[in-house]
C-alpha cells in the first residue's frame, strides 16, 4: 500500500495518511466513517485509496448531484446508507435584497469569521439574488446563533431541505488540449489561451490558484480533479488526463465555468 504515494504530490501525504486510517477504522470496526466536505481534488485521492476495495465501499454526497465540495462516507460493503447519513443542512441567507447586496467572498469571509474550518462547509449558492449555503449537520446550531452579518448587511438564516435548494443550471466548456508538461504554467498556457511567458508571470504574481491556494510555483505538477482559478481568465477543473501523444505531449480534458 506504501506504493500508493508515487501516485501523488508530496504535499498531499497527509491527506492520503488520513484516508488510510479512515480506511482501516471501517475494515477493523464494521462501522461506517462519514469525513468533511472534500475539494474534487481530496475526492479523487480517496477515491484511488479505496480503490476497488471488497471491504469498503465510497460514496460521496454535497446536498445535490453537481456539487464541487462533497463529504465521503466509508462503509462496510453489507451496509446500505441512505442520504441522511451524510448529516447535511441547508440554509437560506435573509436579508433586505432589494437595499444590499453580497458577494461571494463576503459571505465565504464570514462563514470563516465565526471560527469554523471551510471543511465544515460544502458549497454556497446563488440564484436570482438568494444566497443559500450548506452545512454538516454538528456544526448547524452554532451557524444558526453566530452567523448574523455578512459584511455590512444584517442577515438571519432559516434552514432549509436539500430539496429546496436553487442549484443554477451548469454552463461549462469542455475543452481538449494538448501540453508539453503537467507544470502549472505549461496548462495555465492553454487554458487561458496566453503565451507561456505571460502564464509565467500570472504564476509568480500571485494570480493563480490551485485547489483554492495561491502557487507562485510555475513548475508545481497538475493532477485529475485539480481546481485552477486564474483571475481575469475564470476558473477551470482538470477532468481528465489521457496519457501522451505520439510525439510526448500529454493530451488533457478540462472544464472552463462560464
Amino acid at each position: 500500500m506504501s506504493d500508493i504515494y508515487q501516485h501523488f504530490r508530496k504535499d498531499e501525504e497527509p491527506f492520503i495518511d488520513q484516508a488510510l486510517e479512515w480506511k482501516r477504522i471501517v475494515a477493523e470496526q464494521y462501522r461506517m466513517k462519514l469525513t468533511d466536505f472534500l475539494d474534487p481534488r481530496e475526492q479523487v485521492i480517496l477515491q484511488s485509496v479505496i480503490g476497488q476495495s471488497d471491504e469498503v465501499r465510497l460514496e460521496f454526497f454535497g446536498g445535490f448531484p453537481e456539487a464541487e465540495r462533497k463529504r465521503a462516507l466509508l462503509f462496510p460493503e453489507y451496509a446500505e446508507p441512505s442520504a441522511e447519513d451524510f448529516q447535511l443542512q441547508g440554509w437560506e441567507v435573509i436579508y433586505p435584497q432589494k437595499f444590499a447586496s453580497i458577494e461571494h467572498r463576503e459571505l465565504l469571509g464570514s462563514l470563516m469569521g465565526i471560527g469554523l474550518r471551510r471543511q465544515k462547509f460544502g458549497d454556497l449558492i446563488f440564484s436570482d439574488g438568494t444566497w443559500q449555503f450548506i452545512c454538516s449537520e454538528e456544526v448547524a446550531d452554532f451557524v444558526f446563533t453566530q452567523l448574523t452579518q455578512i459584511g455590512k448587511v444584517k442577515v438571519s438564516l432559516e434552514k432549509i431541505p436539500l430539496s429546496k435548494l436553487k442549484v443554477p443550471e451548469q454552463d461549462v466548456e469542455i475543452r481538449d488540449d494538448t501540453v508539453s508538461s503537467l507544470r502549472l504554467d505549461a496548462i495555465c498556457t492553454a487554458m487561458s489561451r496566453q503565451s507561456r511567458q505571460k502564464a509565467q508571470v500570472l504564476v509568480k504574481n500571485g494570480l493563480v490558484k490551485v485547489n483554492w491556494k495561491v502557487i507562485e510555483d510555475p513548475s508545481y505538477e497538475l493532477a485529475e480533479g485539480d481546481m485552477i482559478s486564474i483571475r481575469g481568465f475564470g476558473r477551470f477543473r482538470m477532468k481528465n488526463i489521457d496519457g501522451k501523444t505520439k510525439k510526448g505531449k500529454w493530451r488533457l480534458t478540462f472544464e472552463k465555468q462560464k
